[in-house]
Order: structure tokens, then sequence, then C-alpha cells
């Protein structure tokens, strides 16, 4: 009798376990069926900024984060090289004009033969009506072309689900320290 009881007893628990987690997954849902989906209105927005990328002098913007051994060329950034950056973003090609945000990131020299770099950079934005809100470019930038287009993948606040492209054309650029101004000529689509 008392092996039938503790028998009872485990397929009461049991039966007790299976009806808690089926009443908790059925409460514990990764979606609402609830909630309606409203489509939002596409908005294009046009931005035109100028980006200052400084790797000299006593405060530069983009440092050398690593390099690999027994690379040579391209002179300006060796092929394999990391650079972890914060260059501002300003509405003016004078490095004194008025600051409207940051680029941060990270770019990496991808090409053995040219200066061609891929960018993971986030385009903050710190003045004016996009104060607060951010732009994503993940993409390949053929620095040695005076003029290219690189790809808006997202962005916050503002620009949140934003894509588009981003025309960039070399405004200034020092060989020997690497430093660049690039003028930035962005189409975003979002919401």
């Amino acid at each position: 009798m008392e092996g039938r009881a503790m028998m009872l007893l485990a397929l009461a628990l049991a039966l007790a376990l299976i009806a808690c987690s089926n009443t908790s997954l059925a409460d514990a849902k990764y979606y609402s069926k609830t909630r309606p989906y409203t489509p939002m209105k596409n908005k294009i927005t046009n931005l035109h900024f100028y980006y200052h990328d400084t790797l000299s002098g006593p405060n530069p913007s983009s440092v050398l984060v690593a390099k690999p051994k027994n690379t040579t060329k391209p002179k300006i950034a060796p092929f394999g090289s990391l650079y972890a950056i914060d260059d501002p973003l300003t509405v003016g090609p004078d490095p004194a004009s008025k600051v409207i945000g940051r680029a941060q990131g990270l770019y990496v020299s991808s090409s053995q033969e040219t200066t061609t770099l891929v960018m993971y950079v986030e385009f903050g934005f710190t003045a004016g009506e996009f104060n607060g809100s951010s732009i994503s470019v993940v993409s390949r930038n053929l620095v040695e072309n005076k003029e290219r287009e690189v790809a808006v993948v997202g962005g916050r606040g503002k620009f949140r689900m934003a894509q588009g492209i981003a025309l960039l054309k070399t405004y200034s650029l020092n060989p020997s320290t690497g430093d660049a101004i690039v003028e930035y000529n962005v189409t975003v689509v979002h919401y």
C-alpha cells in the first residue's frame, strides 16, 4: 500500500508540474496578436556635414589599435590595420566650425593594394533637430577615390530603421600624417 501511495503522490506531482509549466508557457509569449500593425510612413532626410579624421598630434581622434607585422602597402593605412575612431562631425570643413556630432566606431584596412577601409561606424548627432539620433554605416570605403559611396544600414532615434547611402568626397588629405577631412552628403530613408 505504501508503494502505491508513493506512486500516486509522484503522479500527482508530475501532473501539477505539467499544469504549471503549461500555464507559464501560455503566459510568456514573445509576440502579441492584440496590438494591431499600423504602417508608418517613410521619411527622407538629406544630411550634409564634414568628418574630421585626425591620426596625428597630441589629441588624435583616430588611433591605431592593431597592426600586423610585415605590412607596408598602402602607406596611409597598411593592410590589416585596425583603428578606433571618435571623430568630430562639423557643419563646415574648418575644424573650428560648429560640431554637430561624433563618428564613433572602427575601421580596418582591408586591401593589400589600395587604401580601402571597411567601416563600422555610428554617426551620432549632438546638436539641432537630430540631437540624440544616429545613423549606422557598415560599408567598404575606397579611400583613394576622391568620390565614393558607403551604405547606411540602420539608425536610432529620429532615424529609426534607417537605410540609405552616403556620398563621400575627400576635402583634404595629408599623405604624411593620414589626417583627412571628408565631406558627407547622406540620403536616409527612415520612419
